[in-house]
């Protein structure tokens, strides 16, 4: 099956005349990288004519962006791994990954990811994509993983991260009981000395916002269930900063959590909302609690 080019169709509205150029870039946020591309390998239409990007365009004209085909991801072998998936189109795939799965290859894990279970998926769509995940989870973090199908996609969705209007929430169950029932911990984080893996709170780290809402505590077995909101999104960052502040996370050994309860950091992405990258759509998601951690409430 011949792998089939990604299409996108705008309508210029009032106030939106002039050069296709300018349409692209700042009406409909194309990055120049990619109009570059689209120029040397795509098409560009406007009323079904093929044009330049120095074609004008008026109110009521219909554009048509054809992409070049996207390379594959070569080295990402498609493997049979099942999916959850909570929603999918054209332009976004969302998935609830379990804890243990990795999302990208690793040094010393080349297959049996996430990346690979959906390389596989698309293959039985006859779809010709590269894998582009817009966050990204700890391999033993489970909850929803947000994949861009397609470039345009994943400008969108980045740009919307760069802005702070793509929302994730989590779920974490921490040792001890928090004194306050919501708080925010600002603490900037930097990768530990002598280490690759792990993260530490350093005045020479970057910028980092955690907020966290008391949803339970559980006082007998000596934890608390946290919803947590991430304003920043640096490596490990609700680990470490619950870990900072005394209450490192259930399971979690690295930051001095405790694997009495459960054998892997209680942590779950369970939220995410944003802007749909082609209608503007306002779309919200969530999963489930896995049963693991529906133990621990």
């Amino acid at each position: 099956m011949k792998p089939k080019a990604h299409q996108l169709t705008f309508q210029v509205n009032k106030g939106e005349e002039g050069l296709l150029r300018e349409f692209l870039l700042h009406f409909q946020q194309i990055s120049r990288r990619s109009l570059s591309q689209i120029k040397h390998a795509g098409k560009l239409e406007v009323n079904g004519e093929e044009v330049t990007v120095r074609a004008p365009v008026k109110e009521g004209d219909t554009v048509v962006v054809t992409y070049p085909i996207e390379e594959e991801s070569t080295y990402l072998t498609p493997e049979n791994i099942p999916l959850d998936i909570i929603y999918e189109d054209d332009f976004v795939l969302l998935i609830n990954k379990p804890p243990g799965l990795c999302v990208h290859p690793t040094y010393n894990q080349s297959s049996g990811t996430l990346a690979n279970a959906v390389m596989y998926h698309w293959k039985k769509k006859g779809w010709q994509r590269t894998f582009h995940a817009v966050n990204r989870l700890d391999r033993d973090t489970s909850g929803i993983v947000l994949i861009a199908q397609n470039r345009y996609s994943h400008q969108q969705l980045s740009q919307q991260q760069k802005d702070k209007t793509l929302v994730r929430r989590y779920d974490a169950f921490v040792h001890g009981c928090l004194n306050q029932e919501t708080g925010v911990i600002e603490a900037p984080i930097a990768r530990a000395k002598d280490s690759l893996i792990e993260r530490e709170v350093n005045a020479e780290g970057q910028y980092a916002r955690t907020e966290y809402e008391v949803r339970q505590y559980n006082e007998a077995a000596g934890y608390t269930w946290v919803k947590v909101q991430l304003k920043t999104g640096r490596t490990h960052q609700i680990r470490v900063h619950f870990a900072y502040i005394g209450h490192p996370l259930l399971g979690d050994d690295l930051y001095g959590g405790t694997q009495s309860l459960i054998g892997r950091q209680a942590l779950h992405a369970y939220y995410t909302s944003f802007q749909h990258p082609h209608t503007g759509e306002h779309m919200a998601f969530e999963a489930p609690l896995p049963h693991d951690l529906g133990r621990l409430v």
